[in-house]
This record gives structure tokens, C-alpha cells and sequence, in this order.
């Protein structure tokens, strides 16, 4: 079976600063929630933007396959077109435009466009909240607001796997735990979800996989059923 995606002996750099260290992570099949785990300035972000094309790899020094292709050196608009939808931390709005304007602007690529109204209507399913604030600029959205549209903008372009940056950062409880369950709902419905969270009770929870980052390498990985139990991670992640 052709895995979704595999990172093999990836390493990547800002200037003279090694932030990764020969890692390997893989993402096997559709509707598999894969977790990528550690705490601030571990390396989290940067394997998402070296996966997303945005941060290269160290010349020769790792290589990132998708549906059994090389990508390593495809670049981030082809990427995207290939089907992976990375969900920045932060969200990344265009904060002077509408919601309707953010959702199609996302629709860029050639399946994108020409499926736009079919998403459209998926996306409003999902979040009816955005369907009623269309016309409404995304920077006077709520923060949990602009998440929902920051997902459905991922959504949009009708990818393959979809790659969450911190989705529950700065968000009231009550939201956090209804984007938890958005994304192990979209997991179900067969998108492939490679996660990245500070949150990790919740991730775990909701999980299939796990990898577990500290200083730019991976220090543990299993399933997440198993790592709940693991007493490294109770102790330095879940407070027990």
C-alpha cells in the first residue's frame, strides 16, 4: 500500500542553526491521525514547512515522498496541486477580505476552481457560522471564527492530507474542544491529518500515531493509546 506520506532522514537548517535531526515520520493511510508532539522551539513548525516546501531540507540530507512520489524538490504551489493543505499556526488570514473572498481565494488550483461550488457548500456544512458571516471581513471574525475559516480554506482545495499548525492555540476551552472534534470528524471522512499541537492530552485522545520531537529529533513514537499510558510522557507532557 502506497503510504500517504513518508519523511525519511530529514535535515533543515535557518542559516547555521540545525533545527531538524535525521527525522522520519510517516502518515500510512486515509482518515489516520498522525501527531507530531513536543514542546516550544522543538521543531514541530519547521518539519511542517519543510514538508509544505517552504523550508528546504539540507542539500542531500533527507527526502519527503507523497502518494509514492518524490517531492523534495517540488516546489510549494505543486505541492499544493498534489493535494497537501498546510493550516498555518496563526491562521494567516487575509484579514481585509470576506469570508466568501478568503474561501475563494483558497481555490486556486485547477481541481480547486473548478470544484468551487461543491466546496463551497461542504465547508458551509461544516461551519454555518460562516456561511451567516460571508460577507464579513475575517479580521472582525472571533478567533475561533477565523480557525473555522482558516480550515475551511484548507479545505477548499480539496486536498489529500491536511497538515494543522497549532489549531487550538489562543482559543477559549470550549472552542478548543469543538476544533478537536472537527478534526478527528474530517479524519473519518477520510482526510489524512498530520497534527501539530502543544496540547497533547487532546491530541492523544483523538489520534491514531504519534511521534514525540525534542531538539529538532524524534525521541518516541508509538500509538497514541500507548504514549497516554508511557510514563516519560505523563510525567513531561501530561502533568501526571
Amino acid at each position: 500500500m502506497t503510504k500517504i506520506l513518508e519523511v525519511k532522514e530529514l535535515q533543515a537548517s535557518y542559516g547555521e542553526m540545525r533545527v531538524l535531526w535525521n527525522l522520519s515520520l510517516e502518515v500510512n493511510k486515509k482518515g489516520e491521525i498522525v501527531c507530531l508532539l513536543g514542546s516550544n522551539g522543538a521543531g514541530k513548525t519547521t518539519t511542517l514547512r519543510v514538508i509544505s516546501g517552504l523550508v528546504p531540507p539540507q542539500r542531500e540530507k533527507g527526502t519527503v515522498h507523497f502518494l509514492g512520489e518524490d517531492i523534495t524538490n517540488v516546489e510549494p504551489h505543486k505541492r499544493v496541486e498534489k493535494g497537501i493543505a498546510h493550516i498555518p499556526e496563526g491562521r494567516k488570514l487575509f484579514p481585509d477580505l470576506t469570508v466568501l473572498e478568503n474561501l475563494k481565494a483558497a481555490a486556486y488550483t485547477k481541481m480547486a476552481r473548478e470544484n468551487i461550488k461543491d466546496s463551497l457548500e461542504t465547508v458551509y456544512s461544516l461551519f454555518p457560522i460562516l456561511k451567516e458571516r460571508k460577507n464579513q471581513l475575517a479580521k472582525t471574525l472571533s478567533g475561533g471564527e477565523q480557525q473555522m475559516l482558516a480550515i475551511a480554506r484548507g479545505l477548499m482545495l480539496r486536498p489529500k492530507l491536511l497538515m494543522f499548525d497549532e489549531p487550538s492555540l489562543g482559543l477559549a476551552p470550549k472552542i478548543v474542544q469543538k476544533i478537536f472534534e472537527l478534526i478527528k470528524y474530517l479524519a473519518e471522512q477520510g482526510y489524512a491529518v498530520l497534527l501539530v499541537e502543544q496540547n497533547v492530552r487532546q491530541s492523544l485522545m483523538i489520534g491514531d500515531r504519534a511521534y514525540v520531537l525534542e531538539n529538532g529529533r524524534i525521541i518516541k513514537s508509538g500509538l497514541c493509546e500507548e504514549l497516554m499510558e508511557d510514563p516519560e510522557i505523563k510525567r513531561a507532557y501530561l502533568g501526571i
